[in-house]
């Protein structure tokens, strides 16, 4: 399949590792920004293969892991009410909230649905003009603009039972947030494509030059990851800390303009909440003034909900890099994919499912010639 095979040849990723092996000369820290990105990395052993040199700090890029907890009680609170069809992305259904999960809430004869695009949620208020339905609208700015899209045709249609819970979340910040923080040991970073594909590339150089790091944008596949490992090292080796496109194929310097306008009329920027880090100024989006009437919180009045992290997850040092999951003595133990005690075991791009998934067992890449980057 087109950019599938030929983005996970052996040989090719041979080639890469060789390479990376050539160029390093003295450790060095990379952070990939998005959980996808992570689940490439620990899925085929790439950061088991690198170099001892370079280390890998896997970062705060998995939407489902930094929707804060009082979002997830907040969706709780509204999924309960008999009057409600509460629509979701089925990533969200497990997550866990103060004392259970939208899962127990449909057991308990909530209507929750799953559905795979904002456009679904509208159309069975479409179908229900007579009960509440609201989406969850979660995600960095990749899943901004088809809820944006979704709640301006909510409204230009005239589709008044339809509302969105937002926590969407922006990466410029973020990354801000990282190397501002005093146990920062990130020196490079691996951006998100996807992110970029959206947004462009303009907030970057900025953040490049002020730190003084390389921040190269790299896809998903091994070696899309492979390739931005390689860019990243000689910048580092060099010196260097430049913005570098490393994901051409999907990522134009300007992004998508038409996305970009939808978010600026239905969005607005706002101070937002992350799971385990907590608040990061201007790092997210909410409905603006224009659309305030679709906005579930609004509608609902949630907007009191306060809530404590358990004590013993520390998914907020995983999301910053602080500490790799399995360093966490709740892994594997009382938190597993079935019993999470946070949004990192559960998400299909947390950092913690990914090691629950490929590496709990502690077994070692097999040798490069044959190579689980396959």
């Amino acid at each position: 399949m087109k950019y599938i095979d030929e983005f996970q040849n052996p040989e090719l990723a041979r080639r890469l590792f060789d390479e990376i092996r050539a160029t390093v000369t003295r450790p060095w820290a990379l952070m990939e920004v998005c959980g996808g990105q992570t689940h490439t990395i620990i899925r085929h052993g790439i950061d088991q293969l690198l170099p001892d040199e370079v280390e890998l700090i896997h970062g705060p890029g998995c939407p489902v892991c930094v929707t804060p907890l009082e979002v997830i009680d907040k969706a709780l609170e509204i999924a309960s009410r008999p009057d409600v069809i509460f629509c979701s992305f089925g990533d969200m259904l497990r997550v866990p909230g103060s004392d259970r999960d939208l899962f127990q809430v449909r057991g308990e004869g909530g209507d929750v649905r799953v559905v795979y695009s904002p456009l679904d949620a509208l159309k069975i208020a479409q179908q229900n003009p007579h009960r509440e339905v609201v989406f969850f609208g979660i995600g960095f700015e990749t899943t901004a603009p088809p809820n944006a899209m979704t709640v301006y045709q909510a409204r230009k249609l005239g589709i008044r039972n339809f509302s969105l819970l937002v926590s969407h979340v922006r990466v410029p910040p973020a990354i801000e947030a990282i190397m501002t923080s005093p146990r920062c040991r990130v020196q490079a970073f691996l951006a998100a494509g996807h992110v970029c594909s959206v947004m462009g590339m303009g907030e970057y150089p900025e953040l490049a030059e002020r730190f003084k790091v390389p921040i190269v944008v790299t896809g998903f596949e091994p070696l899309d990851i492979l390739e931005g490992i390689r860019r990243t090292v000689r910048q580092l080796e060099r010196g260097e800390h430049t913005v570098d496109n490393a994901y051409p194929r999907a990522v134009r310097p300007e992004g998508n303009p038409a996305a970009q306008a939808m978010l600026a009329d239905v969005f607005e920027v706002t101070d937002r909440a992350w799971r385990g880090i907590g608040t990061i100024p201007a790092s997210g989006w909410r409905l603006s003034e224009r659309y305030r009437d679709h906005d579930a919180e609004h509608r609902f009045a949630v907007g009191g909900i306060t809530t404590r992290e358990p004590a013993a997850c520390r998914s907020g040092e995983v999301l910053q890099g602080l500490i790799k999951p399995n360093e966490c003595p709740s892994f594997g133990t009382t938190c597993t994919p079935r019993t999470p005690l946070g949004a990192t075991m559960v998400s299909s791009e947390g950092a913690c499912a990914a090691y629950y998934l490929y590496r709990r067992l502690g077994v070692t890449p097999t040798p490069l010639e044959a190579s689980p980057v396959v």
